[in-house]
Order: structure tokens, then sequence, then C-alpha cells
């Protein structure tokens, strides 16, 4: 049996939403009713109005029910496109670390040239 929306009131009005799989049953239960005052009761008994009903067996003939069980939002990615994101991202790291450990190199260099002068020319005040 199909479950009816919730009665309580909120604090905010909400437009109420209604799945595709609850549309098509409710449209099927309402094509099936042959006796008078039947598809009033179904509709009290849901509280749902005739307009309802209306545009959901428009979307029905039109097949839009259908569609409207897709999943919405974002498709899901391919993990190919996430293991390629992962790659990019670890290479700009590596690529960060490549250019410190270079300015740490030529720290290195210039320190030992400086060292190296100094040391000529201390030994060559101390040799005279």
């Amino acid at each position: 049996m199909i479950r009816p929306p919730d009665p309580e009131v909120s604090d905010r009005p909400r437009r109420r939403r209604f799945t595709a799989e609850y549309r098509l049953a409710i449209v099927k239960e309402a094509d099936a009713c042959t006796k008078p005052g039947e598809i009033g009761a179904l509709l009290r008994r849901e509280g749902l109005y005739h307009s309802h009903l209306i545009d959901w067996r428009r979307q029905r003939d039109r097949g839009a029910l259908e569609g409207l069980a897709a999943r919405r939002g974002r498709k899901p990615r391919h993990p190919a496109e996430a293991e390629v994101a992962r790659l990019q991202k670890q290479n700009e790291r590596l690529q960060r670390e490549l250019e410190k450990a270079r300015v740490v190199i030529d720290v290195q260099r210039k320190v030992s040239a400086l060292l190296e002068a100094v040391g000529t020319e201390s030994a060559e005040a101390t040799d005279r």
C-alpha cells in the first residue's frame, strides 16, 4: 500500500514533491476506479487535488513519468576521471616539492662557493 503524504503542518509552507512511482501508482489506482465517488475518496485519502490527477495522466500519456524516475543532479564521474584528478593533484604537489629542493640546492651551492672563497682568502692571509 502506498503511504499518503504526512498531514502535519510545518512552520514554513513547502511545495510537496511526489515521486514518479507514487504518481504512477495513484494514476493506476484512479484508472481502476469504476463506481461513482471512488476517485474523490482516493483523492481525499491521499490528500491530493483533482488537478494532480489530470497533470499526472497527461505526463503518463506523454511518457514523462518514466523519465522522471531517473536520478537528478550530477552524473557520476567515470573512475578514470577520479584517477586523473588524483594524479594531477599529486603531480602539482611533487612539482612544488621539486622547486623547493632546487632552491635549497642553489643556496647550498652559493654557500659552498662563499665558504671556499673565504677559505682561500684566509689561507692566503696565513701564508703571508
